[in-house]
Formats: structure tokens, sequence, C-alpha cells
């Protein structure tokens, strides 16, 4: 009854796990959940006085597909402010969270038979998606001695005449690497000469440690933002993960398809939660800060304790990680 592509792929695995924490928990059982990447911490006050004030307000009709106006201006003054980066409303699409986005873009870009270089290990749902718009996952292998990330050698390695398109995570889940600017441009200079459109998910972009900037991959040139869709949200900096907000940032072509694409699933995202990305994007940025020094403890102290395991060795990767289960690498000691 299914469809061959429903077939080929599996549940969420994250998903799938989460749910059976859930349903521990609802048991009684003391279960620590280490699936879904969600910060602990409650949303910040002045972001939910935002989302009473919309329902206050009754802004709780449907939006225009891509989004209010005004969170797309707040997303065009973050991406200018962050990284010095400029996009037109038409550059902006406002999704039902980063994986809707991601979803959407698979669907407006890839064709049947497209290759898409996905570096491992990656996030589960990137293979299944390019999969299911049936074009084919590249699943390049990174080691630790390249500190898990992919080298410009491997992606030269694995472009035939077939690839369409390369996604790129960075900090990466589930390792946690960042990717230095040198690395990303020399990876950007390789895909923009093959004609790869980048799709860079920068969704942990905020949750970096010991004083390292995320460089945002259309940062790295203006040839380069022309080529490349970059996925992000609230979800992560602000702790909403269950406002179901994402944006992607590109060039308009392909931003108007997902808007096309997303005009037949989800339409807009919701009202009440778009305006209350407005005040975590625009309001004041220190419950982030606070947020992510708190974590950076939390990473130290994991650190320090796996260091004391016997046979067990530890190597901190640069700059990351957010705080869920894989926050550096680790393997038993040989």
């Amino acid at each position: 009854m299914l469809s061959d592509r429903i077939l080929s792929i599996g549940f969420s695995a994250t998903m799938r796990i989460s749910g059976t924490a859930m349903r521990m928990q609802a048991e009684g059982i003391d279960v620590i959940d280490l699936s879904v990447g969600e910060p602990d911490f409650p949303t910040p006050e002045n972001v939910k006085e935002a989302a009473k004030q919309a329902i206050n307000s009754n802004i709780t009709k449907y939006t225009a597909n891509d989004g209010f106006p005004k969170l797309k201006q707040a997303i065009i003054r973050r991406f200018y402010e962050d990284h010095g980066l400029e996009y037109k409303p038409d550059e902006i699409i406002v999704s039902s969270g980063a994986k809707n986005c991601l979803y959407n873009i698979c669907a407006a870009l890839l064709n049947e038979g497209d290759e898409v270089i996905i570096p491992a290990p990656y996030w589960v749902s990137y293979p299944n998606m390019v999969q299911l718009m049936k074009a084919v996952p590249i699943i390049v292998q990174t080691n630790e001695e390249d500190g898990f990330r992919l080298t410009a050698s491997k992606l030269k390695a694995a472009i035939t005449c077939n690839t369409k398109a390369l996604i790129l995570n960075s900090p990466s889940n589930p390792t946690g690497v960042c990717y230095p600017r040198a690395q990303l441009l020399a990876l950007a200079e390789i895909a923009c000469a093959e004609g790869l459109v980048i799709i860079s998910d920068e969704v942990y972009e905020k949750l970096v440690y010991d004083g390292f900037k995320n460089t945002c991959f259309a940062s790295l040139g203006k040839h380069i933002q022309e080529k490349t869709i970059v996925i992000n949200g609230v979800s992560k900096a602000y702790s909403m993960t269950g406002w179901r907000i994402g944006y992607a940032a590109g060039p308009k072509e392909l931003i108007a398809g997902m808007n096309k694409v997303q005009s037949h699933n989800t339409s807009n995202a919701s009202s009440v939660s778009q305006m209350a990305a407005i005040e975590a994007l625009s309001g004041a940025q220190t419950d982030v800060s606070m947020m992510v020094a708190e974590f950076q403890k939390r990473r130290n102290y994991m650190l320090h304790r796996l260091q004391q395991i016997p046979k067990v060795s530890c190597a901190q990767a640069q700059g990351a990680f957010y705080l869920f289960p894989n926050f550096s690498f680790f393997h038993p000691k040989r």
C-alpha cells in the first residue's frame, strides 16, 4: 500500500528514541534522554511575553506563506550584525522549523538521480530527505585524524557529473566539531568551481565555546553566497524547540522554489511563534550568552570526568560543542 519512496526510508532514529524515553518517563521510570538536541533552559521571558501579547492582540490568523515581513527583516538584521551579510526579503523564507527548511530545499532543488554529498557522521534525516526526492545521498566518511571534518580532497574525490549539492553542518550534530574559516573556504572554492549548491545547516551556530566564532558559509564571498542556502532557526540558540520556527537565506530563485513547496504542505509557520521569534532575534541576547556559559561549564566537567575513565581518551573539538551527548569525540584506547 505504501509508496516505494516511503518504504525506502526508516523512521527518524532521534524521534524514535525520544518517543521511547517520553513513554518511559510517563510510566515513572527515571530516564536520561540523550536523543534530541534540546536545551533544558526555559524560553527567555521576553520571548514568552511577546507571544502572549500576540495572542492578546489576536495575531492568530494566517500569515504570508513565507513569513511575517517584520520577522524576515529581523532575520536580515541578524545576518548583517552577526556575519556582515546582506539579504533582501525575497531571499528569506520562514518555515515550521529548520527541518522543514531542509525538506523544502531538497524538494525545490533535487531531481531523480541527483547526487548530494553528506559528510559522516551526519544528522539522521539528511540522507532520508534526499532519498524522498529520489536523489542519491553520497556519504563521505570523515575520521578523527581530520577532526571529523570533510577535507577538500575528499570532497573533490566524491564529486561526479551527477553531483548537485553538498550538505554541510557546522557546528556539527552529532560530532560537535566546527569548521575553521580556512577549511570552509577550501570546500567552498571546490563546490563553487563544480557548480554545486551548498546547503549549510548552521542551527547550532550560537552554541560554541572557548571564544570560537562560527563562520557563516555564505560570508566567505559574494560568489559563494550566491550558491549557498543557509539553514538556521530559533530552536537551539533561544531554547524554542517547541515553537517550530526555522528560516533559510539564499538565492531568490531557490527561496521562491521553497516557498512554492511550502505553499502546498505547511503553508505559513505559526503566527504566534513568528511574533515570539521576532523578539528572540531582535531583543536582548543576554539569555543566549548565559545559556552558552552554562553549557561550556557542563562540557568542561564532562571532558574532565571522561578523561578519568580507564582506557578512554578524549580530544576536545575546536570551539564546540553544544551540550548534548556527543560534545566531543572519544574512543577506546587500543
